[in-house]
């Protein structure tokens, strides 16, 4: 297992697209919204927490497709799909090292983004918090779509139209954990929410995927 971890670590640095394209999405799109807007530091405040939430949400999309292609490219994922490791725990490290190269880097740029949104300064810790613990239902969500799509050419666009509407609540919730600290109101009930979001998404759809990659390499 952390021997698979290792190689896909590897691979997302190597590859292009891999590490560092949802991270430059995310600079990019706050940036084009901060300039769009204008020094209208309320405006920005308000809609702050929204913007970074679905940029981080679009930066994890964009880099799925690749979770599984290369290794049906190769035909690595026909040997580990007869290797000794359980189709759930390759599905499993998968979505983890996308959540490594692609989640975590934009759960430490967020808050130094949000300087330029004028985020207020109580909302800091709780939109770092609230992308910690929803960003990894993002890659589990995204594993998901991708194992779905895996046998098809140029899937892309597919895998994106089943795995947005699967990614609204993850982002209602996350989001609103971030206005509310924001505002200095009470975050308990969607934070509690968008962690019930993860621990179902984390506790379940692995061997959904499982599933799929199982009827998709026959």
């Amino acid at each position: 297992m952390i021997a698979l971890l290792t190689r896909d670590l590897k691979l997302a640095v190597r590859a292009g697209g891999g590490f560092g394209l949802g991270l430059a999405f995310f600079l990019i799109l706050v940036a084009l919204v901060a300039f769009g807007v204008g020094p209208e530091s309320a405006l920005l405040a308000r809609i702050a927490p929204g913007i970074l939430w679905v940029g981080a949400l679009l930066a994890c999309l964009l880099s799925l497709d690749r979770i599984f292609a290369l290794d049906r490219e190769d035909g690595s994922l026909d040997l580990l799909a007869t290797a000794p490791l359980p189709m759930e725990g390759i599905v499993t490290v998968k979505a983890l090292a996308h959540w490594i190269t692609t989640g975590l880097p934009l759960v430490v740029a967020a808050p130094l983004l949000a300087l330029m949104l004028s985020l207020p300064g109580e909302g800091y810790l709780w939109l770092f918090l609230s992308l910690l613990l929803g960003t990894p239902a993002l890659s589990v969500l995204g594993t998901f779509g991708a194992a779905l799509t895996v046998g098809l050419k140029r899937g892309g666009l597919l895998m994106s139209l089943i795995v947005l509407p699967l990614y609204v609540p993850t982002l209602i919730f996350g989001a609103e954990v971030a206005r509310r600290g924001a505002g200095g109101l009470s975050v308990e009930v969607p934070l509690l929410l968008l962690a019930g979001i993860t621990c179902a998404t984390l506790a379940l759809l692995p061997f959904a995927s499982a599933a799929v990659l199982r009827v998709n390499l026959r």
